[in-house]
């Protein structure tokens, strides 16, 4: 697939369409889990939006507000998440379903780091994502199309709901 040698990538899912930048020393498939999340959650989330500013100390990757309450529903981060930061979403966004993708590595660490970060009154999800390396033929077609299919990535959801 030629798409990573471009540094804006026109992706569609679910009838929506995002240009997802790749920045100068940004990894492309570090883009492509930004697709990947994005798309895989925009049936329970259509109103997410990615790279978005938002009140508060972090920018998610993707994510999904809700206006009235000026607090994510849905908050997704593709690639490296410092311990600080996973410490600071599972305690601060207790209601906020988490997802966390990771490029062709093993869960199991992060498994266990996010269950050593979690406070107790955690009542939404944690998705952990562990995307193959053939990913981008997989799950984006000729045409920028993206549908991720759950049964060719491994998603272990850490408990709550």
């Amino acid at each position: 697939m030629n798409q990573h040698l471009r540094r804006k990538l026109t992706l569609q899912a679910h009838g929506e369409q995002v240009v997802f930048i790749k920045r100068k020393h940004e990894r492309i498939e570090h883009v492509w889990m930004k697709a990947f999340l994005w798309a895989f959650y925009l049936d329970a989330y259509p109103d997410a939006e990615v790279e978005i500013d938002i009140p508060g100390r972090y920018k998610p990757d993707v994510v999904a507000m809700d206006r009235r309450r000026g607090r994510p529903r849905f908050w997704a981060e593709a690639g490296h998440v410092p311990a600080d930061k996973l410490a600071h979403l599972t305690s601060h966004y207790p209601d906020t379903h988490l997802a966390l993708a990771k490029w062709d590595m093993s869960l199991d660490p992060f498994v266990a780091m996010i269950q050593e970060t979690l406070p107790g009154a955690r009542t939404a999800p944690i998705d952990l994502w562990r995307f193959p390396p053939d990913s981008a033929e997989r799950f984006i077609d000729e045409r920028g199309n993206v549908q991720v299919d759950a049964n060719h990535a491994t998603r272990r959801r850490i408990g709550y709901a």
